[in-house]
């Protein structure tokens, strides 16, 4: 069974969203299930700082042994910081998907969009079906 913890949000793409303690950035990353379903992640490739991102744009690649797959921005906004650790340790995103595996730290420019994502009980509904 995948870890959803509740408390943030979810795109049926499988990327969740953390509020962070500065206004309108969140954290990215890829949920427990994204990871479980792709295996060992062997590469991630992210944006640069200050690139800017619409609601579902693809901003990066995420690598495992079985699978390239796209990851989509869940809000409108600007990459504000990458986690830097996972061009060392791409396996971050397996052990601590939620925590040391973030991707992207993204200011919103429509926080708003946030109402519009899952919620942790219809993210879970949502890989159930």
């Amino acid at each position: 069974m995948s870890e959803i913890p509740d408390g943030l949000k979810y795109t049926e793409e499988h990327e969740y969203v953390r509020e962070t303690d500065s206004e309108n950035e969140f954290l990215v990353g890829v949920t427990d299930y994204a990871q479980g379903e792709l295996g060992d992640v062997v590469f991630v490739e992210l944006p640069a700082a200050g690139d800017t991102f619409g609601r579902m744009d693809v901003f990066g690649t995420i690598e495992a042994v079985k699978a390239v797959s796209d990851l989509f921005s869940p809000l409108t906004g600007e990459i504000v910081a990458i986690n830097e650790a996972l061009g060392e340790d791409p396996a971050l995103v397996n052990s601590d998907p939620y925590g040391e595996g973030w991707m992207v730290r993204i200011r919103a420019t429509d926080p708003s969009e946030i109402d519009g994502l899952l919620s942790a009980a219809d993210y879970a509904e949502h890989v159930d079906a």
